[in-house]
């Protein structure tokens, strides 16, 4: 089971992570991208952390 969080303090607003996550958990708004599904539906795969140029996305193995 994998948990993602977003820091949206870290979000640079690229977006690039929301096109990148398979499983749709990512979203994007106030020009910022946030956790819009149910975190723990994340499939692990790192897509979204490849992608991110700022470090903001993180996933945590439970």
């Amino acid at each position: 089971m994998f948990i993602v969080s977003i820091d949206e303090d870290q979000c640079s607003g690229c977006n690039s992570c929301t096109e990148g996550c398979p499983a749709h958990l990512l979203g994007f708004s106030d020009d910022k991208a946030h956790v819009i599904g149910d975190e723990s539906e994340c499939m692990g795969c790192e897509s979204c952390i490849s992608v991110c140029p700022t470090g903001a996305v993180t996933i945590t193995e439970m």
